[in-house]
């Protein structure tokens, strides 16, 4: 039998895991299969790989070795399969951003339309920061077009570049007839009682907000997880407020107003592979990135200048 990769990934799931068992529930094999292969394994390679015992099982000198080479083999060779697919997309013509949900990804298709007329742009839109930054790292995607909330890093941190886009303070959406809608800034505390509406994300943000209630001193007595839309029609119909960046749009029956001390920050961040094709283009969609949330500020819903009782 000859040594596959495939071998060696189970030679590592078994250290890894410390048993036969757990390895077995890790790779998706029954026991006695994954002890099967194992032997064999260890018939090719000439000698025990692992010692067993009522603990469980630990490597031999024999072991030791194939998991040193195993443990740079394996991963080079996961680099080497990103990189051959990041070589075979590089002559796929165009620019292909990964985004959340917001105004700032429309707008920035919007400015490369014109700015780069005839070069196609395709998009991808997710709720999860993490799948669009994967995109990026696995060469699927050029640009990851999302946000996170305050100082928290972006995700794939070690394998793609990041560049912050704007920075805003995230306001409170209210329905314009709300008791607080004519006020200019809003206290956090003043919404103790409220119901709330908001997008879902696998970033830090429901963490940050629920923190930033406990320190104005409530929590949140409901909080409704839903689509842009819904969130924007329960605001509407005063079932609950909701939170927005700042370059939310102006939108009938909706207010929008900064809350007090700005509690809780938004960044827009653009990312890509250092190495991958989009690393050529990086300024100049950055500078677009830049540009369109320039232009969703002046579109934002107005703040009253002044403070009504």
């Amino acid at each position: 039998m000859d040594l596959e990769l495939r071998h060696l990934k189970v030679i590592r799931a078994v250290a890894d895991a410390g048993s036969l068992t757990r390895a077995a529930t890790r790779l998706g094999l029954a026991q006695p299969a994954l002890s099967t292969q194992l032997r064999r394994i260890e018939r090719a390679l000439g000698g025990a790989l692992f010692v067993r015992g009522r603990d469980g099982v630990r490597a031999t000198a024999l072991g030791e070795l194939v998991l040193d080479r195993a443990r740079v083999l394996l991963p080079a060779v996961c680099e080497l399969q990103e990189e051959a697919t990041r070589f075979a997309r590089q002559g796929t013509a165009g620019h292909r951003i990964g985004g959340t949900h917001g105004p700032l990804l429309g707008g920035l298709v919007d400015r490369l339309a014109r700015q780069d007329p005839g070069v196609p742009v395709t998009t991808h839109t997710s709720w999860s920061e993490r799948e669009i930054a994967g995109s990026v790292a696995d060469g699927r995607l050029d640009f990851a077009l999302i946000g996170v909330c305050g100082e928290s890093p972006p995700p794939e941190p070690g394998r793609l570049a990041w560049m912050e886009v704007a920075r805003d303070p995230v306001h409170v959406m209210l329905a314009e007839d709300h008791p607080l809608a004519r006020r200019a800034e809003i206290e956090l505390t003043e919404l103790a009682a409220e119901a709330w509406t908001d997008v879902p994300g696998d970033g830090c943000f429901g963490d940050c907000f629920a923190a930033a209630c406990v320190r104005a001193g409530f929590t949140p007595a409901c909080v409704y997880e839903a689509d842009t839309a819904s969130c924007v029609h329960l605001v509407q119909v005063g079932r609950a407020v909701g939170l927005c960046r700042a370059t939310f749009p102006a939108t009938p029956g909706v207010a929008t107003r900064p809350l007090a001390g700005t509690p809780l920050v938004w960044r827009h961040l653009l990312g890509w592979h250092p190495a991958g094709r989009a690393a050529a283009r990086a300024a100049h969609v950055l500078a677009q990135a830049r540009a369109a949330h320039a232009e969703a500020m002046t579109r934002a819903s107005p703040t009253p200048t002044a403070v009504h009782p």
